[in-house]
């Protein structure tokens, strides 16, 4: 057959019918996202692996087990977190419904596992106060761990409450003397009785608690939650207790609020924090410090000999324990402190 020929016969030829498939990328993907009109709104109070445990509408007897949509990537979700859920929540034994939204923050309490490391933890969002559990005996009051939780409160938009546990076994006068012009609201419990003064303070609030091992922290939450079931440390031979709680949950106060019992922790890294985020928290230094030198770490002579801190408590607008107690958090943050982890 001629060149001329087989040229007629492709001219002939009908490809209507024949599928094309298309490559990739020649539809592009839509941006909307479904708006999710019939979500319902959640608290979350626990998580696994992947899977976050949350109190429909906030009441803890309506808890439903949810992943993380796809849509939202990986965007972080802890502890306290107010979040949209769609699909199965009912709450029935391996039903799964998904987080399609998560709302902003009112507060965040953060640490980083030391001052060195870059990457910062959220460990419970929404909390109204926390509560810093600090033992007057066995073990020892450790003033500078204190101080970082203060430090992490003040920033994170928490308001701090002092509670300190064993009474029986010594007096808090020497250690509220220390903390006496930071103005803390101070709870002071023992073994021997119930807390009634800490279960008011905690009622009708979301309350995060935190502390080191064998400070009395569990004990203290059975006592608040009798249904917690929280395991209880006991306090080793060197002092240390041993970890029991190993994430951070949410459990319902029975007159109403929250209570969110976080792991103990040896450590509290300040990483994520500057000086103007703890300066911030104390009204009479918020404007003088504006006047202060570019990068004034707000500590004084001989680290910042031109701080208007200095100024201002020197004309009498502020106590001078008041800048006392914001620069031992201010060295606390720095690691100017002798804080032991």
């Amino acid at each position: 057959m001629s060149r001329r020929g087989r040229k007629a016969d492709w001219d002939r030829l009908d490809e209507s019918d024949v599928r094309v498939r298309p490559g990739k990328g020649t539809r592009p993907r839509s941006k909307r996202r479904p708006e999710h009109a019939d979500a319902r709104a959640a608290m979350v109070v626990g998580v696994d692996r992947g899977r976050w445990t949350c109190a429909l509408d906030g009441r803890p007897d309506q808890e439903v087990v949810a992943m993380r949509a796809r849509e939202l990537g990986r965007t972080p979700i802890v502890v306290g977190d107010l979040v949209d859920l769609v699909g199965d929540t009912s709450g029935r034994p391996d039903t799964l419904a998904r987080v399609v939204r998560v709302a902003d923050r009112s507060s965040v309490l953060r640490r980083t596992a030391d001052d060195n490391d870059p990457y910062e933890r959220v460990v419970v969002a929404n909390a109204q106060q926390l509560l810093i559990v600090c033992a007057l005996a066995d073990p020892l009051p450790r003033t500078g761990f204190i101080d970082r939780c203060l430090v992490a409160a003040y920033a994170g938009g928490l308001k701090p409450v002092l509670c300190l546990t064993k009474s029986d076994l010594a007096g808090p006068e020497q250690l509220l003397e220390a903390y006496a012009d930071l103005e803390l609201p101070v709870l002071v419990t023992r073994s021997d009785q119930e807390p009634d003064e800490v279960r008011e303070r905690l009622t009708d609030q979301v309350s995060a608690l935190v502390g080191h091992s064998g400070v009395g922290k569990s004990t203290l939450v059975n006592k608040l939650v009798p249904d917690a079931f929280r395991a209880v440390s006991a306090v080793s031979a060197v002092g240390k207790g041993r970890h029991t709680s190993t994430t951070a949950v949410a459990l319902p106060l029975p007159a109403g609020g929250w209570v969110v019992d976080t792991p103990g922790i040896r450590s509290f890294g300040l990483a994520h924090i500057g000086p103007g985020d703890i300066v911030a928290a104390f009204p009479e230094f918020v404007e003088p410090v504006e006047e202060c030198p570019a990068h004034c770490g707000h500590l004084g002579p001989p680290e910042d000999p031109d701080c208007m801190l200095d100024v201002v408590t020197a004309a009498g607008q502020a106590r001078p324990g008041r800048l006392e107690s914001v620069r031992r958090l201010l060295a606390s943050r720095a690691r100017l402190d002798e804080y032991a982890d």
